[in-house]
């Protein structure tokens, strides 16, 4: 018993920080108005980028991250990979396709957008080799303004 008791706590545990990265903007649009957050779109290119690769590990995974973007935003993940194995269903490649028309015109990876309910955009920034803490710090002021 002792054992399900534990099993169900770690179970529980780790569902309580896992990210729910969006795929749909259209649907993060309406989680978003639903629950009044802004939106952070992520441009990234997860199998060939380097500083997406270290973005995703430093910022996307620290616990900081996934604290306060469960709190704070509903956070969208447009992928560009490369790599055969990494490769989208042609739909998510053409919904992505058409976010970067009109979020990314000059195709800069990795690309945060910051963006209210509605999809207008608050602002924009790049890689920072900051620590967590701080790259939440620079999304919030990029809110502010």
């Amino acid at each position: 018993m002792r054992k399900i008791a534990i099993l169900c706590f770690v179970l529980l545990s780790s569902f309580s920080f896992s990210q729910d990265w969006q795929t749909n903007f259209e649907e993060a649009k309406k989680i978003a108005s639903a629950q009044n957050k802004n939106i952070i779109l992520v441009f990234s290119g997860s199998d060939w980028c380097a500083p997406c690769i270290k973005l995703d590990k430093s910022i996307w995974q620290s616990e900081a991250f996934k604290k306060e973007s469960e709190k704070e935003w509903i956070i969208v993940k447009a992928d560009f990979p490369r790599k055969k194995a990494n490769l989208l269903t042609k739909e998510q490649t053409e919904q992505n396709r058409k976010l970067a028309e009109k979020y990314n015109n000059d195709g800069s990876f990795p690309l945060v957008v910051v963006l209210d309910n509605t999809g207008k955009v608050i602002g924009k920034m790049g890689f920072k080799n900051v620590s967590p803490e701080e790259y939440i710090k620079m999304i919030h002021s990029l809110e502010i303004k």
